[in-house]
């Protein structure tokens, strides 16, 4: 009989992905509130997954989860019906969630709230180290879910600054526990999440993305919690894939002699030969940024020191800079953590071809995310960027998945 679920949070979709392509599993229903990413969602349930198309805009609502009530129970107020209703289906504005959920027994539910509130880097880089930002406090939306449907499990995935976060006087683990304490759940303890910190590279993917995988019970089930990390530890893998394993028979592209005006944009490369795949089209590079890119492969400076490469970024532009700009992915290594900065530039993910003096492609980004290659991105290159570099790793949520499936089996 397969299990049950419910994806918050749910972004273009990576979790999601994973648990289905891990078989027995259902999804009854995902809430994301970014059009693109909705959008996207709902084109994979109906392109890869059998549903039609009416299904999966039922089952995919576009809803700020904070409005969590209404959310649940519908009956949305005018406000959330002028933002929303017009992408989702009337009757989830009448009778909520429930009304897809429609009396089904929900056995898991999985999700990761928005991590920038989280994140180290985010921290550093807002003035009140992101103390006044609402994601703080998303998790309680999901608490509220989780109280409401009663999951055997729950899977509530982020990033590792969660176990440092502290908006307030109490520690952001801190919270996380009481509260689900409170609804009747058990947790890893605050001092204990760190054994919760799980590496993508060991389930699959080839990319080092360190993330907390805080698994949750209920006190009056019959699931032992250590039981649900024996399982998960069991699914680590002895070797790892890198990012030759992932990219290295994408089609090639060249440097243009000179850039041209195509459409609204420029172009610096053009592709090698006649073999196209959807979104994987080079992005446009300055002379500056390709010469960069010539000298830092040519010289191999992603083994320079930390002071090294900051000099070189101040001699490129001038500007003195604390954290490094730049850097070159490693045929025969891992790629380092996919980041939805890619949206704005991809300096941070040079291609390791000296032959090809670029960034990396959304559909290369993709594949480092283990997304397969038939996986649709909808939106700008913008978006298809951010909602990539925000999803979760599609093998290592199937992993997941596995622990889970081979515990409740």
């Amino acid at each position: 009989m397969a299990l049950n679920f419910i994806d918050l949070f749910a972004g273009c979709g990576g979790l999601s992905e994973g648990f289905l392509a891990a078989g027995n599993y259902n999804a009854l229903a995902h809430v994301e509130w970014e059009l693109p990413m909705v959008d996207t969602l709902r084109n994979r349930l109906s392109k890869r997954w059998g549903h039609s198309i009416e299904d999966a805009r039922r089952r995919v609502v576009r809803f700020d989860v904070q409005r969590t009530t209404e959310l649940l129970e519908g009956n949305w107020s005018e406000d959330s019906k002028k933002l929303y209703l017009k992408d989702n289906d009337e009757t989830v504005s009448i009778n909520g969630l429930d009304s897809i959920i429609n009396g089904e027994n929900v056995d898991l539910i999985i999700g990761g709230p928005p991590c920038q509130a989280y994140s180290l880097a985010g921290r550093a880089q807002d003035p009140f180290s992101m103390k006044k930002d609402y994601r703080n406090f998303l998790f309680e939306s999901f608490v509220k879910i989780v109280d409401h449907y009663k999951p055997k499990i729950f899977v509530f995935e982020n990033v590792t600054g969660l176990l440092s976060a502290c908006p307030g006087d109490v520690p952001i683990r801190q919270r996380i526990f009481d509260a689900f304490d409170k609804i009747g759940y058990q947790i890893l303890p605050p001092k204990e999440l760190k054994k919760a910190i799980y590496c993508s590279v060991d389930f699959d993917t080839p990319q080092l993305r360190n993330r907390v995988i805080i698994f949750g019970v209920r006190k009056d089930g019959n699931i032992a919690l250590d039981q649900l990390y024996l399982s998960l530890d069991k699914q680590k893998q002895e070797t790892h894939l890198t990012v030759k394993d992932a990219i290295a028979d994408m089609p090639k592209f060249r440097l243009l002699p000179n850039p041209i005006k195509q459409g609204r944009g420029n172009v610096s490369h053009e592709l090698i030969g006649d073999k196209i795949i959807p979104l994987h089209v080079a992005r446009y590079h300055s002379s500056r940024d390709v010469s960069v890119f010539k000298e830092w492969l040519s010289k191999n400076m992603n083994h320079a020191s930390t002071e090294e490469r900051l000099a070189y970024y101040t001699k490129i532009t001038g500007i003195k800079s604390n954290h490094i700009k730049y850097r070159a992915l490693e045929w025969d290594k891992p790629s380092p953590t996919v980041v939805s900065h890619l949206y704005k530039d991809g300096l941070m993910f040079i291609h390791p071809d000296i032959e090809q003096l670029r960034s990396i492609t959304i559909r290369e980004a993709a594949l480092l995310q283990s997304f397969p290659m038939d996986f649709e991105f909808l939106g700008s290159n913008a978006y298809c960027f951010k909602m990539i570099g925000n999803a979760v790793p599609v093998s290592f949520a199937k992993h997941i998945a596995l622990a889970i499936s081979d515990i409740l089996q």
